[in-house]
């Protein structure tokens, strides 16, 4: 056993999630920060220690690895990073505030809760057009906005985009506004059987629309829509390792790992989840990476002959005491307490047969 500290304890852009999360296997009828909240409690249950800071600079000059948080310095055999991406976002009015309400990140994790509505995605790349493209199954309407009269994107993703049916383009476009609408707070009934794990709040106000600048013209409009698909990329929480470990050459920020491995350039330091995923981006697909990093790590302490120093120095301890009974010397003719019970003590407890 191996002790295990996570810093900080917070949960990622699940924590920010305030719809259902939907592509995750058993998770039903239940908010990000809710899955947040019970890992959390059970991965302290295991023994997990949380760490009340952020981590600011790691030091692998040497072993054990020194990891330095905002006023603590922790040392450690291995490291893996699972920090995850930021979303990268337009930074308007409204777009904070309602954030699960119909702004999102993620059009794969929160597309079918605006089945048959009217949508906006934001962006001109690949991962805009895969966005858009996956909202259209399922939306009355997609909008995609972009601030340039072409895409960045690929060639044939773009063209699927224009010709879409359920598609339209508004070029050389920025959103200026996020609008919403105010709701009354979800109030729980004393009869109801779902339990909130972490008692989140709804958000106060949904989506309804958002104001549009042209760019050329200056002019602005309203447009309505239910949600907001913000894709103009994501920024890997990587920087406190520049200078120590690889990161992939044509995705700045994105750790480099070995193989199909969760290793990184520096051995016992592993990457995990978001980190090393310039691709996927799930939370499914991030703990299967995380699990995958726990058992590479295990691995790399066990070959590497580390481990608990406390519980090896208990092992070490009480092995010497043992060794010491054994050589001390033996008593040749002292009391015998089964000697006195007549010696049927067998499968007698003792208690009982001392009163024999």
């Amino acid at each position: 056993k191996w002790n295990t500290v996570v810093a900080p304890p917070l949960g990622g852009q699940l924590q920010g999630k305030g719809v259902d999360v939907e592509n995750y296997p058993g998770m039903h009828n239940v908010t990000g920060p809710a899955v947040i909240s019970s890992m959390r409690e059970q991965a302290a249950s295991f023994g997990a220690v949380f760490e009340m800071e952020n981590v600011v600079s790691v030091d692998a000059s040497s072993r054990p690895f020194k990891v330095q948080t905002e006023s603590n310095v922790i040392e450690t055999h291995t490291i893996i990073v699972a920090t995850g991406a930021e979303s990268n976002w337009l930074n308007v009015t409204g777009e904070y505030e309602m954030r699960g309400g119909g702004v999102s990140s993620c059009a794969t994790c929160d597309g079918a809760a605006f089945y048959q509505k009217d949508v906006l995605v934001v962006g001109g790349g690949d991962a805009a057009m895969e966005d858009a493209l996956v909202l259209a199954r399922t939306s009355k309407s997609v909008t995609v906005i972009h601030r340039r009269d072409t895409f960045r994107a690929s060639k044939i993703l773009a063209q699927r985009i224009i010709e879409h049916p359920s598609i339209s383009i508004k070029w050389n476009t920025t959103v200026q506004e996020i609008l919403g609408t105010s709701i009354e707070s979800a109030s729980s009934s004393d009869d109801s059987e779902d339990v909130d794990l972490d008692n989140v709040e709804v958000p106060k106000k949904v989506v309804s629309g958002a104001v549009l600048r042209d760019i050329t013209t200056g002019k602005e409009e309203r447009i309505s829509c239910d949600a907001v698909f913000v894709a103009i990329g994501h920024t890997p929480a990587t920087s406190f390792l520049d200078g120590i470990v690889e990161f992939e050459p044509d995705h700045p920020g994105y750790i480099k790992t070995i193989g199909r491995t969760t290793k990184t350039s520096v051995p016992g330091i592993f990457a995990a989840g978001d980190v090393a995923d310039n691709m996927y981006r799930q939370a499914i697909t991030s703990a299967g990476s995380g699990a995958a990093a726990a058992l590479d790590a295990e691995r790399w302490l066990s070959e590497e002959g580390l481990g608990n120093e406390a519980a090896e120095f208990e092992a070490e301890l009480l092995a010497e005491l043992m060794a010491d009974d054994e050589g001390s010397p033996k008593i040749a003719d002292g009391y015998n307490a089964y000697e006195d019970a007549g010696g049927r003590m067998t499968g007698i407890r003792e208690s009982v047969g001392a009163e024999l």
